[in-house]
């Protein structure tokens, strides 16, 4: 992947360029923040199943997904299962979000949806944030929504059934993906949950008889919303909400 354009305060060196409100975080930031911010961002495109951080690796750009990009979070087994732990929109950041200095990324992270995404070298970051606190502040309360996600997703594997915990994941998609059609297949999506493929092709097909959702090849549609959020479990509302209450400034779909 290479750096599409140089990014200035205005918000872009080319007329297709996203504007910064694209991504949640940044249009939070007050005007004289993100000016200390805006001249390190670069614009960069992300295909579909890219890895942006392996497990190891020196943590040495951070992301911050634009639009409907979306991102997966992932435990590598030993075994090479990609477990989900978190996902990742144009609500959030992703890699050095708290850290500084060589701190190995602990898991994978893959673009489950292409699209574009705004890096900022983690070094430039963390001197932005010594010099900034409005921007150490919010990157700080991202940080605590994004372990509560870990945490909420940890208690729903445990305890719920596998239709609550798919419609979990899709309600959170759909939260960034908006209308768009979710790009994924049932083999990827059995994967992050660690279930048979067999398993998450019955729920596809409970979910797209009831007309809830339209499983297309590698591909799936939310029709009913409202259905998809009874059918799910508590989890997708707690972390919904905690994220409201520790980011209020910032919309998480």
């Amino acid at each position: 992947m290479s750096a599409a354009a140089r990014l200035s305060h205005g918000g872009g060196a080319s007329d297709d360029a996203p504007p910064f409100s694209s991504n949640r975080l940044l249009a939070a930031l007050r005007a004289e923040a993100l000016a200390e911010l805006s001249p390190y961002l670069m614009l960069v495109d992300l295909p579909q199943d890219a890895v942006l951080l392996d497990a190891g690796e020196d943590v040495e750009h951070t992301y911050l997904p634009c639009d409907t990009t979306l991102c997966s979070l992932l435990v590598v087994t030993a075994d090479g299962q990609e477990i989900e732990a978190a996902n990742v929109g144009r609500e959030g950041a992703i890699g050095g979000v708290v850290s500084a200095g060589f701190k190995p990324a602990y898991g994978r992270t893959v673009v489950r949806t292409a699209g574009r995404a705004f890096t900022v070298p983690v070094q430039r970051l963390e001197e932005i944030k010594a010099r900034v606190p409005a921007v150490a502040d919010l990157f700080s309360r991202y940080a605590d929504v994004l372990i509560a996600q870990m945490m909420q997703t940890v208690a729903c594997n445990a305890v719920h059934p596998i239709e609550q915990r798919v419609c979990r994941w899709l309600l959170a998609a759909h939260d960034r993906a908006g209308d768009a059609p979710i790009r994924l297949t049932q083999e990827t999506l059995a994967q992050m949950l660690g279930v048979q493929r067999t398993t998450i092709s019955a729920v596809a097909r409970t979910l797209q008889d009831a007309g809830v959702v339209h499983i297309g090849r590698g591909r799936i549609e939310i029709l009913d919303r409202p259905a998809l959020e009874k059918r799910a479990c508590e989890c997708h509302d707690a972390i919904e909400g905690h994220f409201k209450k520790v980011l209020p400034k910032v919309d998480i779909d």
